[in-house]
């Protein structure tokens, strides 16, 4: 078998501060109104900023997440899997993209159409509290890619998120036939060393949380921020 295929571009694409901080702090605020199941959080995208000066803001999402084994008013360890899309993202600086995707834990094909595992992200909690942490990776619209690796803390309806922007991860082959690559390395090409910080919220059925076999998928809707090294 051979070795490793790596995805994604050269670095040296412009850094941005995508999004409005004072309208980041309207989408935080209506977040935190609403009363969800907080059973954990994804770092799922990115904010960047110029290099003279930090900026901040929010975008929306709005995906789902499966958890194994479900979540319940017991504490226990899960691992979970992520994905999601991200809009109406606007940015500072004239064409940066708008929107993407993100996930975490997922299976995905390859450029050649070899499937590959994404990091499985891993916690520990109850429908009411946890803690996560994990590798998020984004696809923007404009085939650039961002790496982020995070932590999310959660406590009522309201989930700390905190993260870092990394340079790659990298996947592992699912049962490569041979002579094919048995991993592959993606690269992140947009706001490399940012710091992801945000607040999610989880939409399930609290009745879920009673018993066997608990909230097993939920989705997810609502924003994150960061700023720039």
């Amino acid at each position: 078998m051979v070795g490793t295929q790596v995805r994604g571009a050269a670095r040296g694409t412009s850094r941005a501060g995508i999004f409005i901080a004072q309208e980041v702090s309207v989408l935080l605020r209506r977040l935190l109104s609403v009363a969800v199941v907080p059973v954990l959080a994804l770092a799922v995208f990115v904010v960047a900023s110029p290099a003279s000066a930090a900026s901040g803001g929010g975008c929306q999402l709005q995906g789902t997440a499966s958890f194994s084994p479900g979540l319940t008013n017991t504490a226990g360890p899960f691992t979970y899997n992520f994905s999601g899309t991200l809009s109406s993202c606007q940015s500072s600086v004239a064409g940066s993209p708008a929107t993407g995707t993100v996930s975490a834990g997922q299976a995905v094909a390859g450029a050649a159409g070899e499937m590959f595992q994404e990091p499985v992200p891993s916690g520990n909690g109850t429908c009411a509290n946890g803690t996560t942490s994990g590798t998020a990776i984004i696809t923007w619209a404009d085939a650039t890619t961002t790496v982020i690796q995070y932590s999310t803390n959660s406590a009522a309806a309201a989930v700390l998120l905190q993260g870092t922007v990394i340079s790659s991860v990298t996947l592992s082959a699912i049962n490569p036939l041979p002579g094919q690559p048995t991993s592959e390395t993606i690269t992140t090409t947009r706001y490399a060393g940012d710091n992801a910080t945000g607040t999610l919220t989880f939409q399930a059925d609290p009745t879920q949380c009673n018993g066997s076999p608990g909230v097993t998928s939920a989705g997810i809707g609502g924003a994150t921020f960061l700023t720039g090294p």
